[in-house]
């Protein structure tokens, strides 16, 4: 049993660009992987491919089940509506049914950290306050699997040990978590299995020390 495939070919015409170029592999439910790779090298777009913002020019991405994405912090706000109002607007768009987002709502707002903040249009909040919502909202899905990218390098320490203790929930309730970072500490805390991509391939499948020990090398450090 597996919560998605991804089988990709390789372009073969000469000056031809491919974001990702052969990728395959498969994800078992419940695991919690980290993508590693220097900036362009296709780890965002990996992420888009799998929940479905983007298609494959060639190959194949099956995914078996609901994908909670936090992957791009502005998407689906609409920058005129309050935050009240976004966040039931978001809710919807990630498939959270009108009773569940009021039965959630206080929850979200709370975890946000933004009661005196709900009537304010969302084009004036911080960068910080919109990671904010974005993570209180998609972290209250359902899915079973769940992509971050790079969202927790934004925000102040306390709300990072928040978001650090929600993931831990979700991975130990047997959520799949797909991690995109930076950070060599979330990634060893987080992820057990991990995947290496440069030049748009995928050069590394394994546990995630040794991944991050090829990674090191191949950059010198």
């Amino acid at each position: 049993m597996r919560d998605f495939l991804i089988r990709g070919e390789r372009g073969t015409r000469p000056g031809e660009f491919w974001a990702l170029d052969g990728v395959s592999f498969d994800v078992r439910p419940g695991e919690a992987i980290g993508v590693v790779g220097r900036n362009g090298e296709g780890k965002s777009t990996l992420l888009k491919l799998i929940a479905g913002v983007m298609l494959p020019d060639r190959g194949t991405v099956d995914v078996t089940a609901g994908v909670a994405p936090l992957i791009e912090i502005t998407g689906g706000f609409v920058n005129d509506l309050t935050v009240r109002d976004n966040i039931a607007l978001t809710a919807g768009l990630h498939g959270m049914s009108k009773a569940d987002i009021a039965e959630r709502f206080d929850d979200i707002v709370a975890f946000a950290e933004i009661p005196d903040f709900l009537d304010t249009p969302y084009k004036h909040l911080s960068s910080g306050m919109k990671v904010r919502i974005a993570f209180a909202v998609v972290s209250r899905l359902e899915e079973p699997i769940i992509l971050v990218d790079e969202v927790l390098a934004v925000g102040d320490k306390a709300f990072k040990r928040k978001c650090y203790a929600r993931i831990d929930e979700l991975v130990a309730a047997g959520r799949t978590l797909f991690l995109v970072s930076h950070s060599d500490g979330d990634l060893r805390r987080f992820c057990s299995r991990g995947l290496y991509l440069r030049g748009g391939r995928l050069v590394e499948d394994g546990p995630m020390a040794d991944v991050l020990a090829r990674y090191e090398t191949d950059a010198g450090t």
